[in-house]
């Protein structure tokens, strides 16, 4: 989990530096910059930098921000973002969990039907997103490694991890994998 230390120095080490250099290159950017990073021993370090949202890692944020993210990604896109921030947050934890096809990351299994999305979408707190799914007919059916990212919302890491898991568990597809140590870092391990 990423405490307020380790914050503040990708602030101070990796972002503020990153948006002083491409305004010294000329390069203003307006927009969504997703740092992917990797915390270690010796501090953050920076993977990877994409013009987009990062997936599944945007999936536990946005169900935690309540400041109109259309407005937002307008002002984004005009300079203006500034009057948003900091944006209005849920204090909340979200949990995410990626249902993958069988065989992924390999050659991964497609065509496969999808079933207990509803009863897994009503439980509390409970968002669904799709990533490598497809509708074949009436049905929904898998046609990605990555099949869908379920998150949950809490008052507690473990509760959200808890529902997470729990809403992962109720939907059902042929070769269908997850990890089962997410979010085990912050919560009881026993627990889910």
């Amino acid at each position: 989990m990423l405490n307020a230390e380790t914050a503040s120095r990708v602030l101070k080490e990796i972002l503020w530096p990153t948006f002083r250099g491409l305004q010294a290159e000329g390069r203003g950017f307006r927009g969504v910059l997703y740092a992917g990073l990797m915390i270690t021993d010796s501090g953050p370090k920076v993977l990877e930098y994409n013009a987009r949202f990062g997936d599944p890692e945007t999936e536990v944020i946005l169900p935690r921000v309540t400041t109109d993210m259309a407005d937002v990604l307008l002002a984004a896109s005009r300079g203006g973002l500034e009057r948003f921030l900091p944006l209005e947050v849920k204090n909340e934890a979200c949990v995410g969990v990626v249902l993958c096809a069988g065989g992924y990351p390999g050659n991964h299994e497609r065509g496969h039907p999808i079933t207990g999305l509803a009863e897994a979408a009503r439980m509390p707190g409970v968002d669904i997103f799709h990533a490598g799914t497809a509708r074949d007919g009436d049905r929904l059916v898998t046609a990605g490694g990555r099949v869908l990212v379920v998150t949950a919302t809490a008052v507690s890491m473990t509760e959200a991890a808890m529902r997470a898991y729990d809403a992962a568990d109720r939907i059902h597809f042929e070769g269908k994998q997850l990890r089962r140590d997410i979010a085990a870092g912050g919560i009881r391990p026993s627990r889910i």
